[in-house]
C-alpha cells in the first residue's frame, strides 16, 4: 500500500495557559496511506500525553515500511508504546476502510443511525477572574451552554474569585467544568471541591496527579470526577476496579487512535461511567477523527471538540464547524477530508 508522511506546524492563535503550562503552537505529521481510497491520518505529539517527537518519527517510519510491505498487523505492533503515531496509523487506515465502504467514520466504528451534530463545551484557559469571566460571556454568547475553566495554575483562592466572577456573568443555567490537570495534592482539591460546590460545577476534571486513585475515589461524592491524565498511567480496568471516576475524557491522539478510545469508552459506559471526548488541540484531521468517535457512541455529553478557533493555520478546511455551541458531524465517507492544504 502507497504511503506518505508530511511534517507540518500549526500557530495557534492564542497561548492556552494551564497549570501543565503554555501551549503556543502544534508540530506533527500527516499520514496518507493508500491512493484509491487515500486515508488520512495524523500524529501530533504532545508533551505530557504522548511519546516525544523524536520517537514518535521513528515509529512513524517503522509502520510505514510494514504498510508498504503489506503486514498490517506488524505496522500496528511497531507502534506500541507511541500513542500519537498509533493514532496516525488508525486515523488512516480506518478513513481509508470507511471510504471504501462509502460510509461516514462514526458509522463505520458503529453508529446505528445517523447523528447530524454533537454538543461542544468552550475551553478557557487561566486568566484574571475579569478576563475570565470576559471569555466565558463570549463564548455564551455564541452559543456554548459548556464551559470548561482551567484551574490550578494559581492559588485556590483566585482560582474560587475566578469561578465567582464567571457564575455571576452567564448565570444559573450554563453548565461549568473545571480541569486542574493535576495540579493539586489531597487536601487542596478536597477544599477547592468544597468551595467549588458554592457556584455549581458540575465537574472537576483531573485534580490529584494522574496515579493517585485512591485519592480521586475518595473525593467522588462531593462533586463528579473525571479523569484524564489518570488513562495515560493506570489501566482503564484499575480505575474502574477503584472506582476513581465519575467520568473519563477520552483523547483519541494520547490513547493511539479512535479505536482503541471507542473501546475504552464502551466499556466506561458498561460500569456506568460517562465520557467525554476530547483532543490535545489537534489539527483538522486528528480533531474530525474525534467527532467521529464522539458520534459513534450511544450517550453524547458535551465534548472538548470545539479547538479549531484556537488554531491560526490548520491542515485542512474544516468539515466539522461549530454552531451555537454543537459541532457538525461529516456525513461523507471516511472522516469527510479529501485533502491537506497546509504542508511542511
Amino acid at each position: 500500500m502507497k504511503t506518505s508522511l508530511t511534517p507540518f506546524e500549526l500557530s495557534l492563535s492564542t497561548p492556552l495557559r494551564t497549570s501543565a503550562g503554555r501551549i503556543d503552537g502544534r508540530r506533527g505529521w500527516v499520514l496518507r496511506a493508500g491512493s484509491d481510497p487515500m486515508g488520512f491520518g495524523e500524529a501530533t505529539p504532545l508533551a505530557g500525553f504522548t511519546e516525544d517527537r523524536s520517537s514518535c518519527e521513528r515509529a512513524l517510519h517503522r509502520a510505514i515500511d510494514h504498510v508498504e510491505d503489506g503486514d498490517i498487523p506488524a505496522a500496528y505492533e511497531s507502534v506500541t508504546g507511541t500513542p500519537a503515531a498509533r493514532n496516525a496509523l488508525s486515523t488512516a487506515l480506518l478513513d481509508r476502510d470507511a471510504r471504501h465502504a462509502g460510509r461516514p467514520l462514526y458509522r463505520e466504528l458503529g453508529a446505528e443511525r445517523a447523528v447530524e451534530r454533537l454538543p461542544v463545551q468552550a475551553t478557557i484557559g487561566d486568566g484574571d477572574p475579569t478576563a475570565t469571566a470576559e471569555t466565558a460571556r463570549t463564548a455564551v454568547d455564541e452559543g456554548f451552554q459548556t464551559l470548561k475553566i482551567k484551574v490550578g495554575a494559581g492559588s485556590l483562592d483566585r482560582d474560587v474569585s475566578r469561578l465567582e466572577s464567571v457564575r455571576m456573568t452567564v448565570g444559573t443555567t450554563v453548565t461549568i467544568r473545571v480541569d486542574a490537570n493535576g495540579s493539586w495534592g489531597r487536601a487542596t482539591a478536597t477544599d477547592a471541591i468544597d468551595r467549588f460546590r458554592e457556584y455549581d460545577v458540575a465537574l472537576v476534571e483531573q485534580p490529584l496527579p494522574p496515579a493517585d486513585l485512591v485519592g480521586h475515589r475518595n473525593l467522588r461524592g462531593r462533586l463528579p470526577i473525571a479523569l484524564d491524565e489518570s488513562l495515560l498511567e493506570a489501566s482503564p480496568e484499575s480505575i474502574f476496579e477503584t472506582a476513581a471516576a465519575d467520568a473519563l475524557v477520552l483523547k483519541p491522539m494520547a490513547l493511539g487512535g479512535p479505536d482503541v478510545a471507542r473501546a475504552i469508552a464502551v466499556r466506561a459506559l458498561e460500569n456506568d461511567i460517562d465520557v467525554i471526548v476530547s483532543n490535545t488541540i489537534d489539527g483538522t484531521i486528528g480533531r474530525t477523527a474525534a467527532v467521529h468517535l464522539a458520534a459513534s457512541l450511544p450517550e453524547r455529553t458535551a465534548s472538548g471538540l470545539a479547538t479549531a478557533s484556537m488554531l491560526e493555520t490548520d491542515l485542512a478546511p474544516d468539515p466539522a464547524p461549530v454552531s451555537a455551541g454543537r459541532i457538525a458531524v461529516p456525513q461523507a465517507p471516511g472522516i469527510g477530508i479529501t485533502e491537506v492544504t497546509i504542508d511542511a
